[in-house]
Order: structure tokens, then sequence, then C-alpha cells
């Protein structure tokens, strides 16, 4: 058999090119003669930027820059040549991302996306032409204000003093000043990579579902919600666009719709940007089963996740999948699914991913073949 294995990472846990490896192993120690082609995936959050170089043949650089809270910490980005030239990588959750912070220390009221700006600088500054933000796993709510803040771009109080950082301080923005914007970013084309559709602001936006998982109370979420409307209205005023409507722009706490409204962005689902990268189609080609998964295959994973876009894929080119993951909490037709916790329970699965994964990728194997195989 040919075999495609194209998961997402299971969170906390593997990352995706971890999750494909077990994957292969366990596959392997039942059918060792079988060819597997492994393709690490993302869908916009973390990962993203690894899955988008390693499959481009590209290159990651190490930068310091400003983390969620003002302090300094190190993070990288990606360059690329694509045929669109030389394309820099910025994964958001890598400067301004909850990862970046513990628990104790998640206050979206004050992080900032500023870090993300200074990557998009250095990318630019590397020679990139191009920019490809990958949005997901933020600990802001923003409104990508700090980011287009390290660009150049002014916010201003009713003082005419820089705003602070922060998602509270919006309440305080009077003007927005985009004279000084840094020149090769007026130069630039940029791309925003996510896996949500939710407007900025409202009970579907980035602060009402979002803002409460980066450490927000329920009232830091109506003023959070408040403040990015107002952004909002007063990009409207100054700008003369009206965009906290769009798709995804309430994506990473608004910092979609930061690179709408400064970068003249466009959104397109990162699981379609990862897809093209690797040439999904292509290498499915000839496949006689496709394998994906992620930690949580639950509703949202048919929105915009690696498993809806593998598994939609591989419809239109009548290849069989396979999801593997860490908890199952629903069952696309036509598709197979094993679950790690339904097979060695939940301590097992989250004690010893690897091993888990590798055992129920084995028992794919041994179970699958003469059914599945085209």
């Amino acid at each position: 058999m040919h075999v495609l294995v194209a998961p997402d990472k299971f969170r906390g846990t593997l990352t995706a090119r971890q999750a494909a490896e077990a994957i292969e192993t366990g596959w392997r120690r039942a059918r060792p003669g079988d060819t597997l082609d492994l393709i690490p995936m993302a869908d916009g959050g973390e990962g993203t930027l690894e899955a988008l170089v390693d499959s481009q043949g590209g290159r990651i650089v190490a930068a310091t820059v400003t983390g969620p809270l003002g302090d300094p910490i190190g993070a990288a980005f990606g360059l690329v040549e694509t045929s669109e030239g030389l394309t820099g990588v910025v994964e958001s959750a890598r400067a301004s991302g909850l990862a970046v912070l513990g628990e104790d220390r998640r206050d979206p009221l004050r992080t900032t996306t500023r870090g993300t700006g200074e990557l998009i600088l250095a990318a630019l500054e590397a020679g990139a032409r191009r920019v490809v933000v990958c949005l997901g796993g933020s600990a802001t709510n923003d409104g990508g204000v700090g980011m287009a803040a390290a660009l150049g771009i002014r916010f201003l109080d009713r003082q005419g003093r820089a705003l602070g950082d922060g998602g509270e301080a919006l309440l305080d923005l009077a003007r927005i000043d985009a004279t000084d914007i840094d020149k090769a970013v007026a130069a630039a084309s940029f791309l925003g990579a996510t896996d949500v559709e939710n407007p900025l602001c409202g009970p579907s936006g980035a602060s009402h579902v979002y803002a409460p998982q980066k450490g927000a109370s329920p009232e830091d979420v109506f003023l959070l919600d408040r403040a990015l409307a107002h952004l909002a209205a007063v990009v409207h005023r100054d700008l003369g666009i009206t965009l906290k409507d769009e798709p995804g722009a309430g994506a990473a706490g608004g910092l979609g719709f930061g690179l709408l409204a400064f970068c003249g962005a466009r959104l397109r689902r990162g699981v379609d940007v990862v897809m093209d990268a690797v040439d999904l189609g292509g290498r499915m080609h000839g496949a006689d089963l496709v394998i994906t998964g992620e930690g949580s295959l639950d509703a949202q994973s048919l929105y915009g996740k690696v498993p809806a876009g593998v598994i939609a894929m591989a419809a239109l080119l009548s290849v069989p999948v396979a999801v593997l993951c860490g908890r199952a909490e629903v069952a696309p037709d036509g598709v197979i699914v094993r679950s790690l916790v339904e097979r060695v329970g939940e301590a097992a699965a989250l004690g010893d991913a690897r091993r888990s994964l590798e055992l129920v990728a084995s028992e794919l194997a041994t179970d699958l073949p003469a059914g599945v195989a085209r």
C-alpha cells in the first residue's frame, strides 16, 4: 500500500512531525513493506511555521522581540523561496502566544502583538517582499495595534501621546497616523493564515469567544469587546475602511483585523495555505489511504482544521481516510476514526502519547488493508 500520513499536532503532547513519525513507526510494525509519505500539517496556528518552511526547503531565523507583556523573548521567523519571490513566514504564537506565558501571567487587557510586528520587520529586512502571518494561539486581544505600532503606525490618545499596550488601552484611542509606516511594509504583500472565521466584535467576536481562555473575566470580556469596537470605529473614520465584520477579523484577538486594516492583507484558511505549500493534492494521487489526525476531533475540527481539509481533498480524489486522534467527539461519514483515549485510556493517551499513537497505528495497519486498498 501507498499511505499518506498527514496529521496536525496533538496539542500539548506531540508536534505534527512527531505524530507523523509515531504513525509511521506503528504502521511499519504491522506492514513493513508499505510506502509511507509523511506530510506534517498545520492550520495557521502553532506548527504552521515548520510546516511551511520544511515543505518548501526554507530556513528558520532566530530573533529577539517584545513578548506579550513587554519583556524580551527569543522567537523566530521563516524564509522560503516561492513563485512569488522570497517569502517571510511569521507565526504570531512565537512572539505573542499563550505558550510564551505561564497561566498566571495571562492578561489580555495588557498583552500586545508588538513582537509579531517586530518579526514581520525582521523578515522584511532579510529581503522578504511577501509575508505570511500565521494566526493562532495568541495571548492577545489588541486588534493588531501592537503589531502595527511596530511597523511605524502611530496610535495616539486625546493628548497626542502614544497609546499604551494591550486591549484595554484601545479605549483611549483618539487618532491613527499612518504617515510613517515603514516603506518596506508599504511595498510588501501580506497573507494572514487563520483557522477561524470570527468577526472582530460582538457575540461571536474575538473577545467573547476567545478572551476567556486568555485570562479575561466576564467583565473584561465586555470591556475588550467595547475596545475593539472603538478601534474599528476610529479605523473607519481615519483610514476610511470598514472591516470589523470580515470573516477572520477576530482571529488572534483581532490580529486578523489589524493585518487587513494596517497591512492591506488578505486572509485565507490556514489549512488551505499549508495544503498548497506541501502539494497535498498532488501527493495524494495514487495513495491507497490517507491518515490524518489531531489531539481532539470535535465539531470544530470539521470547519477549517487540518482533518477537514484533508478529508475534503481525499473525497475529491476518492481516497479512503482514517483519522487517529487523542479524543473523538465526532465521527465524519465514511471516515475511519480511532481514538487513543478509547483504546488505552486518558492517562496513557496523555502520559505516553507517542507510544499510544504507535499502537493505534499498528492496529489500524493490521485491520484495514483488505477493505481499504483501492
